[in-house]
């Protein structure tokens, strides 16, 4: 009697226990090196960073297409920087420009950048506000069965939206590592990217291959997973967000 008297009050406890504490939501974070293809040995550094970041290779610079191939054979998903005005030089867009002129540029840069995903802005400031040009820009992309990173250097831009509205897959950039070019502000915006992370459940990273920039990236990138932060490649991060705009960026997954 007295081992079945245990017995029950055991069970009794079992049963007002405290529930098991559920897991932690995800926390996601992509990361898209910006600029490449002007200096192979520094960009080799970028090819190096222990994880699937993302290499942004411009048309107009000296080892654009053996970058490509670089970055290509080894493993990192490329994607094409097209510059965009207040960019200027051979490939850039501007507001000006006939549909036909922005086509043939952009058949251009891509001939330059092989092995290509996808592609993001290069500046664009001015570009990407042109509500036209960046609708035929997504219906391009979307024959050419090519994805759009919408690097969002003005709050006026309407490419992320315009690509929303065909359903292109699509994404945009929440933090900019090195806009100030030292290493402690290069660390306090990476700890920005990991805390909208945790937030929102997902930040997508745009980086330069400034030294201080690879030398925090170098160092930060390894702790991410004991900080329970998943490092995932550009197309999952499209997937993860299912061409919805976070908070910041619109209301209700719909980007303004």
């Amino acid at each position: 009697m007295r081992l079945l008297f245990v017995l029950l009050c055991c069970l009794a406890g079992a049963a007002h226990a405290e529930p098991a504490s559920s897991p932690p939501p995800k926390a996601y974070l992509t990361l898209i090196i910006d600029d490449l293809g002007q200096n192979l040995p520094r960009d080799r550094r970028v090819l190096a960073l222990p994880g699937p970041v993302t290499t942004a290779i411009m048309p107009d610079t000296p080892h654009a297409t053996e970058f490509a191939r670089e970055a290509h054979r080894a493993g990192k998903i490329v994607i094409l920087h097209m510059p965009m005005d207040p960019a200027t030089g051979p490939y850039a867009w501007h507001p000006e420009l006939p549909l036909e002129e922005l086509q043939k540029r952009l058949d251009a840069a891509f001939k330059m950048v092989p092995y290509t995903a996808g592609i993001n802005n290069h500046m664009g400031s001015r570009m990407t506000a042109q509500p036209i040009a960046m609708a035929w820009l997504m219906g391009e992309l979307q024959r050419r069965h090519k994805f759009f990173v919408d690097s969002r250097t003005s709050a006026q831009t309407v490419a992320a939206q315009q690509a929303q509205k065909i359903d292109l897959a699509s994404v945009s950039r929440d933090v900019f590592l090195d806009d100030e070019r030292t290493e402690a502000a290069i660390f306090t915006q990476l700890q920005t990217a990991i805390s909208l992370a945790r937030k929102q459940g997902s930040a997508v990273m745009i980086g330069h291959p400034y030294p201080q920039t690879l030398a925090v990236l170098e160092r930060e990138l390894p702790k991410l997973k004991a900080q329970g932060i998943e490092w995932i490649d550009i197309k999952q991060m499209i997937s993860v967000r299912s061409n919805k705009a976070t908070a910041a960026h619109g209301k209700n997954g719909i980007y303004r």
